[in-house]
């Protein structure tokens, strides 16, 4: 079966992905993606499939699982799943930041990583900390946490490799659609957004395009605005002392009543309850 392309939304201010992610919002089919990805699981247990490896994970298990490599994890007798998982693509440092000598492990490591790995060495309570450190962390201090990661696994070599090499290659017309659509709503998720307007990015018909999206992302394109516009709504909720309402409306929603629905559809809970819980665990 031919792995569906993923891409979790990035926030206007960041280079890349760290965040927990929480059943349902966890489950994904079979898939791939251009990011490298580190995950790990701090909740739970199911089966893994990494390329040609068959396995079992549990809660604190670590992946990094390299570009393009398929894979999926899948509860096991409903149970909740929670992990946190980082996306990350070559070029986040810059174009030519890994051509350093200073990197040279470090770029062997993410060569390797297209295998699978799983962190098995006692460096793993040390990896622990630091993506959860990662998860919070702000500015400069993002970018040396996750190098940290990335040297500690490098020099330590900590790992098991799962699979033969076995990456299907994303085609390259398809993967610019992707991001023309994906860079396109980045761009306009405050403002009304038509779906004629995103298919006319893509190039296709209406239903064209809604068959296409959902095909490639197992979601469909009105939930996955949903998503980024809720992910700035979040994001504006802990960064800033603006109304709830005003967020509301500079996060693409026209009225407060939608806006909260949404929020709660995919959050549980109401902003303000949000921003209230959110205060209270960083006190």
């Amino acid at each position: 079966m031919k792995p569906i392309v993923q891409k979790l939304p990035l926030k206007s201010n960041k280079s890349f992905v760290a965040a927990t992610f929480r059943s349902p919002n966890f489950e994904t089919g079979w898939h791939q993606h251009m990011a490298h990805e580190l995950i790990l699981f701090t909740e739970g247990q199911g089966h893994v499939r990494i390329g040609k490896h068959v396995g079992n994970f549990k809660t604190g298990d670590i992946y990094f699982l390299g570009s393009n490599l398929p894979h999926q994890f899948q509860q096991k007798d409903k149970s909740q799943i929670s992990a946190i998982i980082i996306h990350f693509e070559d070029d986040c440092w810059g174009k030519d930041f890994l051509n350093l000598p200073e990197c040279h492990l470090i770029k062997q490591l993410l060569d390797i990583s297209t295998h699978g790995l799983q962190i098995t060495d006692t460096t793993t309570h040390q990896l622990h900390l630091l993506i959860k450190s990662l998860e919070t962390a702000i500015d400069g201090n993002r970018i040396i946490l996750l190098l940290q990661c990335l040297q500690l696994m490098a020099s330590a070599k900590p790992f098991a490799i799962l699979s033969s090499k076995e990456i299907h290659n994303v085609n390259h017309s398809d993967k610019d659609c992707i991001d023309r659509i994906y860079k396109y709503t980045s761009n306009t998720f405050h403002e009304p957004v038509s779906l004629s307007d995103v298919a006319a990015i893509a190039c296709k018909s209406v239903p064209s395009f809604c068959h296409y999206f959902k095909r490639r992302t197992q979601k469909t394109y009105i939930t996955y605005l949903n998503e980024v516009r809720i992910g700035y709504a979040c994001h504006q909720l802990l960064q800033t002392d603006k109304p709830v309402t005003d967020i509301g409306y500079e996060s693409g929603y026209n009225t407060v009543a939608y806006f909260h629905r949404q929020f709660l559809r995919l959050k549980k809970i109401t902003p303000l309850q949000y921003r209230k819980l959110k205060a209270v665990m960083n006190m």
